[in-house]
């Protein structure tokens, strides 16, 4: 289809839009005209990157995106499409926006080697973190990351981190505590709890107390309008067509976050609130901080300087920092728990296992016992953090011309054969986290059972799977110069819990 004729069918649908919506869906309508009518122009220019097969779009406006994002297992769906185009192939997305999907280790440890300096985040996610979070870690590219990444290092080190262990456990004591009076207030029989709320609950105040020297007492129940904010968005309120739109609008045009739909004023007012939070802290801190050893993660950025200035990093990187802490502690930690008991749950000679490993412990483990004393453990969390990754995808761009080799040859759309492919700035990748740590090429037919014992037996873990440059030869906490920073300290909340 050439692109008048294109533009003539978007015209069309476009009309048929406008005699049906309200003027907010209007308002939208000319504002998705004119994203596509800016992709099909681009598209019109002569690209480099090597053109690769992949999925039909079903849909002129969303590509393959729905189906995605409604799927109910992400990773399978990219995982069928590797087996019929190789492990790397392209993907029409919304707004006739183009992605390369690579499920290929080489390739995504590649990409990763170069992080924030050669790729960087999609600039409308950038403009959105550095608004509702701020341009803190998450934010930085190239020589800022680093830096930032250097000044937050002592903070998440395993010295620090040992220190905080004790905090994480009387957190989940205080956890055990509330199930065990819920109970009894039924009568000993039985309750039904919302274990997902409760791990977040543990989650942040374990990062509180640890990190913050702040109890944010989320286990006993006291309100706090930063939770309730935080619980608003992880029971996923009903959007509206208009808000999911504008969400949409916001990877394109990042003005579009000042539209006041519902989901931006709670993202506006979630950021008011942990700002008010954060300030408060910091003030605290500084007021006393001369009174006594001073480990949590506050009091060592607060000390943190700068390596080339020497001077103390600003306190609006603080609350950028922070800010970013908080939001990665609420919920990310606190799904793994959640699949955890889950999956501890449905097999139950798993549990019994595990159980005989941690009684014959006894005690409250510390950070090196939970480290390296308890084996099993350690190959439950492992498998929960293979089959079940917090984030399922990672998004990179482009920032520069790069040539990419593959561990296989993949087909291209005019036949020929290539180990590698060509990829020109502004090209955008989506790294399938959830596909490649359960993918059948990659993991084994078994890659889809939950068999703890695969971190235990001497060929548990496949050639294939070594390729995988990730923490464990998984990308759960991705890899490379953006490595997730916090990995210590989840690892240890995690398996505190599950003890």
């Amino acid at each position: 289809m050439n692109l008048p004729s294109t533009l003539a069918l978007l015209y069309n649908a476009f009309c048929d839009h406008v005699r049906s919506s309200f003027i907010a869906d209007i308002t939208v309508g000319l504002a998705t005209v004119w994203a596509l009518r800016t992709v099909f122009q681009a598209a019109g220019k002569k690209s480099r990157t090597t053109q690769l097969r992949g999925p039909k779009s079903n849909n002129l406006l969303f590509g393959v995106s729905k189906e995605l994002f409604e799927s109910t297992d992400m990773g399978g769906m990219f995982e069928a499409w590797s087996k019929e185009y190789g492990v790397a192939y392209e993907i029409p997305m919304i707004y006739g926006e183009k992605r390369i999907a690579l499920c290929d280790p080489r390739a995504v440890a590649h990409l990763f080697s170069k992080d924030t300096w050669a790729y960087f985040g999609m600039k409308g996610m950038k403009e959105a973190v550095a608004r509702r979070i701020g341009k803190g870690l998450l934010y930085g590219e190239g020589e800022s990351h680093r830096r930032q990444r250097r000044t937050m290092g002592p903070s998440f080190n395993s010295t620090a981190i040992r220190k905080l262990t004790p905090a994480v456990h009387k957190a989940i004591d205080k956890m055990k505590a509330a199930w065990e009076a819920s109970i009894e207030a039924s009568g000993g029989d039985s309750v039904v709890l919302d274990v997902q709320k409760w791990m977040n609950y543990v989650s942040l105040d374990s990062f509180g107390i640890a990190g913050l020297s702040y109890d944010f007492n989320s286990l006993n129940g006291e309100p706090n309008p930063m939770i309730s904010v935080l619980d608003s968005f992880a029971e996923g309120v009903p959007q509206s067509a208009f808000s999911i739109a504008v969400a949409v609008l916001i990877l394109f045009f990042p003005i579009a976050m000042h539209i006041p739909t519902h989901r931006n004023q709670m993202f506006d007012r979630l950021h008011r609130q942990m700002t008010e939070l954060c300030d408060a802290l910091i003030d605290n801190a500084n007021a006393n901080r001369d009174a006594g050893e001073h480990v949590s993660t506050i009091n060592l950025l607060l000390r943190a300087e700068d390596e080339d200035s020497g001077q103390r990093i600003s306190r609006e990187e603080v609350l950028s920092q922070l800010r970013t802490m908080l939001i990665a502690s609420y919920e990310t930690t606190a799904m793994t728990m959640t699949w955890a008991l889950l999956e501890l749950a449905r097999h139950p000679n798993i549990q019994t296992k595990l159980r005989e490993e941690l009684l014959s412990f006894g005690g409250e483990p510390s950070y090196d016992q939970l480290t390296n004393d308890l084996p099993y453990l350690d190959a439950v969390v492992q498998e929960i953090l293979r089959l079940h990754p917090s984030v399922p995808e990672l998004l990179r761009e482009a920032a520069e011309d790069d040539v990419i080799p593959l561990s296989e040859p993949v087909q291209t759309k005019s036949g020929e054969f290539v180990d590698s492919i060509v990829v020109e700035r502004g090209t955008i990748f989506t790294l399938p986290v959830s596909c490649i740590n359960r993918s059948e090429a990659i993991w084994g037919p078994d890659a889809k059972v939950f068999r703890p014992e695969r971190w235990l037996e001497p060929d548990g873990i496949t050639k294939k799977a070594q390729e995988v440059k990730g923490h464990r030869h998984l990308l759960s906490f991705g890899d490379g110069p953006r490595t997730c920073i916090g990995k210590t300290f989840a690892l240890a909340v995690i398996k505190v819990c599950v003890y």
